[in-house]
């Protein structure tokens, strides 16, 4: 197998990363234009940090369809599985935005001053459908990645980033909505509209899956096996994304806590867009493995290039004068805070090869249903995040956007050296 097919697969799928990348740094670009950027700014990355939270059980949701759903029966059990748990994160999303628990949160953990506090509230809010909405079009589109109908995802896509941006510019012109709360109302509403267009996009795959007869054995697909298969890929999720909030909690009591607040949703927008190739290559990986491996030597190949083309181009942006003019021209960061991103700008240059390696890594272990390593490797992930934060904030007295950086990269390494054994394993 040449890395042609993987190519053409993967393709769509980093085509609709990158689109989704480019959410980031336009609400940041319209928020930083807004009454109040600093503060918008800040409240805007944390609402969105506690939203990745709530999230973060049913993100997995398209690994597990992409390896999963291959018949009617398993098509059925695994939506059942994946709506009761969309259910479950909006109720959970709900209490949290009761005043008592949040402001426990905001004010007295994260120790937000209470203006951006009620910023943050208002985002959060707004934020509400985001999780649930995530885990049903994640769902769907991992039954057209299984069947190799990638280019449908792409299309979806291209509805939310249009609906995203024509309702942030609308609301922009039309409210006198504060920033954060506009950006959490135009991301919500994208990926809503997403996700009843990828409903009705697999509508015809989901037909063929009923009338196809059933191939899985039973046993496998029951939904004490389907939770079993699951919890440790969404404990992996939630730990992974879970750290967000605990980053922003130190960098609320480090050095330039809010110069950091508001920088740090520009750069980890612009990290991401160079991480997207990885993260559009975990599903791709998992669908070519193939029965007896025969897949591997051309994804090793492609996932090499992947990784080198990933870290060059961010690279190629943070330490040219090519960085001034993203955070400051594109992303509309004034000049002192575009000069304090450039170094944890710089420091994260590793992180999107970094990522490609996870990915292929975490595509081995599914495929093979050895699901626990992945939880195991991002604990270490998350431990070594907390323990640099540990020691750069109080100890070293970093400014908290510099000691973050070097966290998150340390911690994603670490993960990586875990998961070399466990998944040459599955590989074998």
């Amino acid at each position: 197998m040449n890395s042609r097919p993987i190519f053409r697969q993967w393709l769509p799928l980093a085509t609709t990363w990158l689109m989704m990348s480019a959410e980031g740094p336009f609400l940041a670009a319209v928020i930083a234009r807004l009454v109040d950027p600093k503060e918008n700014l800040a409240a805007y990355g944390v609402a969105f940090s506690f939203a990745l939270i709530m999230e973060a059980p049913i993100i997995m949701m398209m690994s597990a369809a992409t390896a999963l759903v291959k018949d009617g029966r398993s098509y059925r059990r695994l939506r059942n599985f994946s709506y009761a748990l969309n259910g479950l994160i909006t109720l959970v999303m709900l209490l949290f935005l009761l005043p008592p628990v949040f402001d426990t949160v905001a004010i007295r953990l994260i120790d937000l001053p209470e203006h951006v506090a009620r910023l943050t509230h208002m985002a959060t809010l707004a934020l509400l459908p985001w999780p649930a909405a995530i885990g049903f079009r994640r769902f769907y589109q991992g039954i057209l990645i299984s069947r190799r109908l990638t280019k449908y995802v792409a299309y979806g896509t291209v509805v939310r980033i249009s609906t995203m941006g024509g309702a942030a510019l609308l609301l922009a012109q039309a409210t006198e909505l504060p920033g954060a709360a506009l950006g959490g109302l135009a991301l919500s509403s994208a990926v809503v509209i997403e996700a009843v267009l990828s409903r009705f996009i697999t509508a015809r795959s989901i037909r063929d899956l009923r009338v196809s007869p059933d191939t899985v054995d039973p046993s496998t697909i029951t939904y004490p096996a389907i939770a079993r298969f699951y919890i440790p890929l969404a404990l992996t999720s939630l730990l992974a994304l879970g750290v967000q909030p605990m980053i922003t909690f130190f960098i609320g009591q480090s050095r330039m806590a809010l110069e950091s607040l508001a920088v740090l949703p520009v750069i980890n927008a612009l990290v991401f867009v160079f991480r997207s190739f990885g993260l559009s290559f975990q599903e791709v990986a998992i669908a070519n493995i193939g029965a007896r491996h025969e897949g591997l030597p051309a994804l090793r190949r492609f996932a090499t290039v992947l990784a080198l083309s990933a870290a060059g181009g961010l690279s190629l942006i943070a330490f040219t004068p090519l960085a001034s003019w993203w955070l400051g021209n594109v992303s509309g960061l004034p000049p002192d805070l575009a000069a304090f991103a450039l170094i944890p700008l710089r420091i994260q240059t590793l992180i999107p090869a970094a990522s490609v390696l996870l990915a292929f890594q975490h595509a081995l272990l599914v495929h093979a249903r050895t699901t626990t390593p992945i939880t195991w490797g991002t604990g270490i992930e998350v431990t070594g995040i907390i323990l640099i934060l540990v020691v750069a904030v109080p100890f070293l007295d970093l400014p908290g956007a510099v000691a973050a950086a070097c966290a998150l990269l340390i911690g994603r390494a670490a993960a990586n050296v875990f998961l070399i054994r466990p998944s040459a394993v599955a590989a074998a």
